[in-house]
């Protein structure tokens, strides 16, 4: 984790002849001025929060589509399932799925005078979502970079998650600004990267690595989803052999996927076990000794 610097940098002066007086602040060194204060607060608060969690883990892909929700929120059920402290960050910003998926009738809240959000709590485990502050469910949230990032920022920033074991991001689909503001303001320990057996999915996922690569953070490994007889399987297995990265194993594409009243580890044993499996190898990825 990037460690903030002690306080708000200076911008640079020019030296003063003994006895002289400094010029007055031009407005535009004193906004840039303040600008370095406010992400120098920024990072500290960010890192504050994120002290209280012991593992940080995004479920991401290049293409959306492949059921990244749908991953997201069984894998953080079942680390709860096992007594683990699970959060549940919902990052696609402009298209928030999580608190439908979760059932969520309990909206998080935001403290004005502690400026911080509460997240909702749902089957063990806490979860913050734009979705939470939407009018009505169909509501298009029509952001521009700049919006998403700032938005992202203050999840990160403002999101009071207690102490726990594991956060569980949900990444917005793409390879651009919203996954790259993740990337750089959220010391993420590893990704699962989720594929599916068409070709073109393979593809996104081998993009999704290859960014993950290029920013020099750790991918955890790829999970095959919608493996079965429609769409055939072994696409997820290939793109790990390419990226020579983990297979953590197959989602097969179940009918037990159709009761969305719960997530589905809590409805069915078929899909439960595939995820206790999963949950096992992403644990054993990340609680390694320190002497190994």
């Amino acid at each position: 984790m990037t460690t903030p610097p002690s306080g708000p940098q200076q911008l640079p002066m020019s030296p003063q002849a003994p006895g002289s007086q400094r010029p007055p602040m031009s407005p535009q060194d004193r906004a840039k001025l303040e600008a370095m204060k406010r992400s120098w607060e920024q990072r500290r608060n960010i890192k504050t929060r994120l002290d209280k969690i012991r593992y940080k883990i995004a479920v991401y892909s290049g293409k959306g589509g492949v059921g990244k929700t749908t991953v997201a929120v069984n894998l953080a059920v079942m680390l709860a399932q096992q007594h683990q402290r699970v959060g549940l960050m919902d990052a696609d910003i402009d298209c928030p799925n999580v608190v439908k998926a979760m059932k969520i009738e309990q909206r998080a809240r935001y403290e004005d005078q502690e400026h911080r959000f509460i997240p909702a709590e749902r089957w063990g485990v806490r979860v913050i979502s734009t979705g939470f502050f939407q009018e009505k469910e169909d509501e298009a949230i029509i952001f521009r970079g700049p919006m998403i990032h700032n938005t992202i920022t203050q999840f990160l920033e403002m999101t009071d998650w207690g102490d726990l074991d594991y956060l569980v991001v949900d990444m917005p689909p793409g390879t651009s600004d919203a996954a790259i503001t993740i990337m750089q303001t959220l010391p993420l320990d590893g990704f699962v990267i989720v594929a599916t057996p068409q070709e073109l999915a393979q593809i996104d996922a081998l993009r999704s690595i290859n960014m993950i690569k290029k920013l020099n953070m750790h991918p955890i490994g790829v999970v095959e989803n919608f493996s079965g007889d429609i769409f055939g399987h072994g696409g997820g297995e290939a793109v790990a052999k390419h990226a020579e990265i983990p297979f953590l194993g197959r989602l097969e594409m179940r009918g037990d996927y159709r009761d969305t009243s719960k997530p589905t580890v809590l409805g069915s044993k078929h899909v439960h076990k595939e995820y206790e499996q999963l949950v096992n190898k992403i644990r054993a990825a990340l609680e390694v000794p320190a002497t190994a």
